[in-house]
C-alpha cells in the first residue's frame, strides 16, 4: 500500500505510543486513556461479570471500583445522580452495578453524598432482588450504623401492606440474605403484622430483646397486630391447597407470580395459562421456554397471540425491559433448550419472529442520518473471551453482531465487515436474523487486533465512507499504524472530514478515540440510547445532554 509506506516511517506502531496522552493497554498496545466519568459510565451499563480476555472478573471490578472511587471523591453527588439517571431509564442490562456503585457512595462519600443516596435509594433498589444485593454489597464494605439501618429500613416503611406483601412474596431470597435477616440488621420490624410474618411469627403481642450499638439491653414489646395483608393470607391458603381448581382461583383473584406458586403445580397447564394472563413482559420473556413445554404455547394455540400482544411495540416501550435481555431470550428460546438444566422445547416460529422484531423496538427510537456508515465488528481473539453484562455465552464479539444490526436497520446506506489481523468478510446483512447474525460472527476464526483496519480497508478501496462506527474492546496492538493514523490518512487522502464512532465493548479504561479529536467519538456497547446518540453524532446534532 503506497499510503501506507508514506505515513509509516513518520508514525509508529501500535506498541509505541503515538503521542504523550496515550497509556498502555492490556494488549501491550497505545491508546487513549477515557475519563473517570466515562469509565463510570461503563461499568454501570456493560458490568464486569464474567472477565474479558485479559482480566479476570475480580481484577476488572478492581479497575472499575478504583475508577468509581475517584468519581466519589471529586462529585459524590454526580455519582449518585448518575447511577439513578442509569438505572431508572433502562440502559444497563442489569442493575448490580448501579447497586455496588451505590454502595460504595453510601460507604466512602461524604454528607453530602450519603443524603443524596437516601432521598433516591428506593429510586434504584426497585425490587426486593435489587434490595437483597445492594444489602449483600453493602454488608462487606462497612458496619450496620445507624444511618444504613435507616437507609434500609425505609425501604420497608415507605411501602403499604399491599406493596410490600408483593415484593416480599415475589423476591424471597437472594445472595444468602432473606427479608428476616435484613429486617434483623435493622433492629425493628414487629409491629406490622408482615413484619412478624416475614420472621416466621404470629400476630400475638410480643416482647423483644436486642442489643444496642453501645452494648446497653433494650426490651420492645410490640402490640398484637390486624390481620395479613389479603395477598398474604392468599399465599397461606395457596401453600394449604390440594385442588386444582383452587390453586387457579387464588392465583386469578390475588394476580399472583409464578414465583409465589407451590413448584409441584408447575408442571400443569391450566397453572401457567393462569399465570400468564396477567405476567408482566419480562417475566413473559423469561418463562417462554417452560410455558412451551408444558404445551401452553404451541401453534394454533390462544396463548401464541397474547405473547404476541405482550411483545408489541408499545409493551415493550413500557417495561423498559432491556434489549440484550430479550436477545438472551431469543437465542436460548430458538435453541429449544435451557442454558441449565434439562428443559427442552420446540420454539413456535411466530414467538422467535416476535423476539426478534423486540430486541430493536427495546432501544430509543432512531432518526436515519442518511450518511455512508461502515460498521467494523472487532472480531479478534480477546472479543471472544468474557461476557457482555454475565450473560451466559454472550461474548462481546458476538453481541456487537447484534448492535450492529441495530444501526444496518435504521441507515439506508451502510456496509457490515469484520476485523482482526485482517479484513474480515461477514455475511450479514440489515435483513438477516438476530440470531443469524450473532451466529455467523461466532464461527469466524479469530486473531489479532488491529483497529485501523477498518479505515485502511475503506482508503485501499475507495469508499466515500461519512462514518466510521468500530465495535471493539480497543485492545488493538497489532497495526504498522495506530487507527487514529488510519483514519487521518482516510480524511486527507480522499478529502472527506470522516467521523469514527468508537463502540466500547468492555468496561475497561480504555479507547481508540482521541479526546482532543471532535471527529471521534467514544460510546458505550448495549446501552439503549447509544444508537440515537450516534445518530446524532453522524447528523452533527448536540449531544451535549446525552453523552
Amino acid at each position: 500500500m503506497s499510503y501506507l509506506r508514506k505515513y509509516a516511517p513518520l508514525h509508529p506502531h501500535q506498541r509505541q505510543p503515538l503521542d504523550e496522552k496515550q497509556i498502555e493497554n492490556s494488549a501491550g498496545g497505545y491508546v487513549y486513556p477515557v475519563s473517570i466519568w466515562t469509565n463510570l459510565d461503563r461499568f454501570l451499563i456493560l458490568g464486569t461479570e464474567g472477565g474479558s480476555h485479559y482480566a479476570q472478573e475480580q481484577d476488572l471490578t478492581k479497575e472499575n471500583v478504583d475508577s468509581v472511587l475517584k468519581c466519589i471523591a471529586e462529585d459524590g453527588v454526580q455519582v449518585v445522580e448518575r447511577i439513578r439517571e442509569i438505572s431508572v431509564s433502562g440502559r444497563a442490562p442489569k442493575n448490580d452495578p448501579a447497586l455496588y456503585a451505590m454502595a460504595l457512595a453510601f460507604t466512602h462519600g461524604n454528607a453530602d453524598t450519603k443524603r443524596k443516596v437516601q432521598e433516591v435509594f428506593c429510586d434504584v433498589a426497585r425490587i426486593g432482588t435489587h434490595l437483597f444485593s445492594f444489602v449483600a454489597f453493602v454488608d462487606g464494605m462497612r458496619g450496620w450504623g445507624r444511618s444504613l439501618r435507616r437507609l434500609v429500613g425505609d425501604w420497608y416503611r415507605t411501602k403499604d401492606d399491599e406493596a410490600l406483601a408483593y415484593q416480599v412474596l415475589k423476591y424471597q431470597s437472594r445472595s444468602k440474605w432473606r427479608h428476616a435477616d435484613v429486617l434483623a440488621k435493622c433492629h425493628y420490624g414487629e409491629n406490622r403484622g408482615i413484619y412478624r410474618w416475614m420472621k416466621g411469627l404470629g400476630p400475638e403481642e410480643r416482647t423483644v430483646q436486642r442489643t444496642r450499638d453501645d452494648g446497653t439491653q433494650l426490651s420492645t414489646t410490640y402490640d398484637a397486630t390486624d390481620a395479613l395483608p389479603k395477598l398474604l393470607a392468599g399465599y397461606e391458603e395457596l401453600k394449604q391447597t390440594k385442588k386444582l381448581a383452587d390453586v387457579i382461583r387464588l392465583i386469578v383473584t390475588h394476580e399472583f407470580t409464578h414465583e409465589m406458586v407451590p413448584n409441584e403445580w408447575k408442571d400443569d397447564v391450566e397453572v401457567w395459562a393462569a399465570l400468564l394472563e396477567n405476567m408482566p413482559v419480562m417475566a413473559t420473556v423469561r418463562n417462554l421456554g417452560k410455558m412451551t413445554q408444558v404445551g401452553l404455547i404451541k401453534p394454533f394455540a390462544s396463548a401464541v397471540q397474547t405473547v404476541l400482544e405482550r411483545l408489541s411495540s408499545d409493551a415493550i416501550k413500557r417495561s423498559l425491559i432491556h434489549p440484550i435481555q430479550i436477545l438472551m431470550a431469543l437465542i436460548t428460546y430458538r435453541s429449544g433448550k435451557g442454558v441449565r438444566g434439562s428443559l427442552t422445547w420446540e420454539p413456535v416460529p411466530q414467538i422467535v419472529d416476535a423476539l426478534d422484531a423486540a430486541f430493536y423496538m427495546a432501544f430509543d427510537n432512531v432518526e436515519p442520518s442518511g450518511k455512508n456508515t461502515l460498521l467494523a465488528l472487532d472480531v479478534s481473539g480477546s472479543m471472544g473471551s468474557g461476557t457482555v453484562a454475565g450473560c451466559q455465552g454472550l461474548t462481546p464479539r458476538n453481541a456487537s453482531a447484534a448492535m450492529a444490526l441495530v444501526t444496518a436497520r435504521t441507515e439506508p446506506n451502510y456496509h457490515i465487515f469484520g476485523f482482526s489481523e485482517n479484513f474480515v468478510r461477514l455475511p450479514i446483512t440489515a435483513t438477516d436474523r438476530l440470531a443469524s447474525a450473532v451466529d455467523a460472527v461466532s464461527n469466524i476464526p479469530m486473531g489479532k487486533t488491529d483497529c485501523s483496519l477498518p479505515m485502511l480497508y475503506a482508503l485501499k478501496n475507495r469508499l466515500e465512507v461519512d462514518v466510521f462506527i468500530i465495535y471493539t474492546d480497543n485492545e488493538t496492538w497489532f497495526g504498522d499504524i495506530h487507527p487514529k493514523t488510519a483514519l487521518d490518512m482516510y480524511r486527507e487522502e480522499m478529502k472527506r472530514p470522516s467521523k469514527c464512532a468508537v463502540v466500547a465493548m468492555v468496561a475497561n479504561k480504555f479507547s481508540i478515540a482521541d479526546p482532543t479529536d471532535a471527529g471521534m467519538l467514544d460510546f458505550i456497547g448495549f446501552d439503549t440510547a447509544t444508537p440515537a446518540v450516534l445518530s446524532d453524532f453522524v447528523r452533527d446534532a448536540d449531544i451535549s445532554d446525552t453523552v
